[in-house]
């Protein structure tokens, strides 16, 4: 086979690939191909159903989750049960990543929408991988720190814009 076509092909392959896939995820778009490759090794594929909880508001985390395929949905109950649907989420966003780094109770749930492949990567994975392989790892946790830090910074914007829209109405009443 000519070289030249052959590369196309091995291309088609690999954005089909996990690693790939990977790479397309802010917590791990900065992961060269040979990381992307080593990060293959923790990542746990499971198949959902529809309606299917991954985890409850309260149970304490073990790892995050990336949507591979399908739709995941957050959501919280109140004191009087009503559900309240936090976020809608598809194919490549991610969710839970907090319990990486703290073994803290979830403070919401999540279950799929539909059928749904998610890729579970877990925290006992994680000390494991920066014990044997501590410069890879550390990208990645950095990466995560960033990724949490985006997240905070639009919680406190949000929260600021939340207080004064609170202050002006107080002030109009």
């Amino acid at each position: 086979m000519n070289p030249f076509w052959d590369n196309i092909f091995r291309s088609a392959k690999y954005e089909q690939s996990l690693p790939y896939f990977l790479s397309t995820i802010p917590m791990f778009d900065k992961l060269d191909k040979r990381e992307l490759a080593f990060l293959e090794n923790f990542v746990h594929a499971r198949n959902y159903e529809t309606d299917e909880v991954v985890f409850n508001e309260g149970d304490i985390g073990s790892g995050m989750y990336v949507i591979r395929s399908g739709q995941a949905q957050i959501f919280k109950h109140d004191e009087g049960g009503n559900e309240s649907v936090q976020a809608n989420l598809e194919a490549g966003d991610f969710f839970g990543e907090i319990a990486l780094t703290a073994s803290r109770p979830r403070c919401a749930s999540a279950r799929t929408t539909k059928p749904t492949v998610l890729l579970g990567l877990f925290r006992s994975d994680i000390e494991e991988a920066i014990r044997r392989h501590p410069a890879p790892m550390a990208k990645i946790m950095f990466s995560l720190n960033r990724v949490v830090s985006d997240r905070l910074l639009q919680c406190s914007i949000q929260l600021e814009k939340a207080k004064i829209q609170l202050e002006e109405k107080q002030s109009h009443e």
